[in-house]
């Protein structure tokens, strides 16, 4: 298999050990002040890395303003939409939700990047949505009482901001896709676009939190390490994974296999939570595995 496709299957693992342990300091904390904190961390470390490694060298007044809006629409908008998605409705809708960036990423590539799809990989776009919403629909045990399952709020406002975060991410990789296959360094790539939404979103902390009254006592051992952890786990390593697979394979390809999450994630939340999955949610997962090896062996 192509280093790519490894190199966004390998974003898919990360992007499902962030989601879990970004549940609880994104409902602590908030959506925004948990990711303006997360990506402080995680655009100093990124731009430390790029410096020594000689990999911001790669960047250019040419390439900063399209990363730069990349990372406004992919990391900022998409960001925040996806935490406060997950704060709603929990990791695993939220995230078979943010799987629909694959085939919004796919679609949208034939028309602004000229991407020639196969039938095969249209055929496992469509395999993918399906099993998103077959997940959805479906993926809740009746009796499911795990914290991991509840819903906080409006499910309908959780889910359209799952799928808000999806065409954020979409956007940002395709924005991307044309500066990494011009030899952008993947690290240096991920520095700005984090660096920028960072930014955003400290202007926007500013802006609608000002003069409220700060609770300090939230910032526990245990938030403090969560949030640092998802941001390292997945901003930091997840996202430069698909810069790096962007490099060389296509943005469709790319986004499909990094929104492997739910696959990954559904085990997993199978034995922190103690409660076996419903039958929907396998199902589900089980569509968007069989979409994505279409992809991978007929692509």
């Amino acid at each position: 298999m192509p280093i790519d496709e490894l190199a966004a299957l390998g974003a898919s693992l990360c992007f499902a050990v962030a989601g879990l342990l970004a549940v609880e300091p994104s409902r602590v904390l908030g959506a925004i002040r948990f990711n303006r904190i997360r990506m402080l961390v995680i655009s100093l470390l990124l731009l430390t890395v790029s410096w020594f490694s000689g990999g911001i060298d790669t960047l250019s007044m040419d390439v900063l303003p399209v990363l730069a809006i990349s990372g406004l629409v992919g990391i900022f908008l998409g960001d925040t939409f996806l935490f406060a998605g997950l704060r709603r409705v929990g990791p695993r809708r939220n995230a078979v939700m943010f799987a629909l960036n694959a085939p919004l990423t796919a679609i949208a590539g034939i028309f602004f990047l000229d991407e020639v799809l196969s039938f095969p990989v249209f055929l496992g776009c469509l395999l993918v949505t399906s099993g998103v919403m077959i997940a959805i629909a479906y993926g809740r045990r009746p009796s499911a009482s795990s914290h991991w399952e509840a819903v906080h709020g409006s499910l309908p406002l959780g889910l359209l901001f799952g799928f808000l975060a999806a065409a954020g991410q979409a956007g940002g990789i395709l924005l991307s896709r044309p500066l990494m296959e011009q030899g952008v360094d993947p690290v240096a790539g991920s520095a700005v676009r984090v660096a920028i939404a960072a930014l955003a979103l400290f202007i926007i902390y500013g802006w609608t939190e000002r003069g409220t009254p700060k609770d300090h006592s939230v910032w526990t051992r245990t938030i403090i390490l969560k949030t640092i952890g998802s941001g390292v786990i997945g901003m930091g390593v997840g996202m430069t994974l698909v810069m790096f697979a962007l490099t060389g394979g296509e943005a469709g390809i790319v986004s499909t296999l990094s929104s492997a999450a739910p696959v990954v994630m559904l085990p997993v939340l199978w034995v922190t939570s103690q409660e076996r999955p419903a039958l929907g949610a396998w199902a589900g997962a089980l569509i968007v595995f069989f979409g994505t090896g279409l992809i991978l062996n007929l692509g």
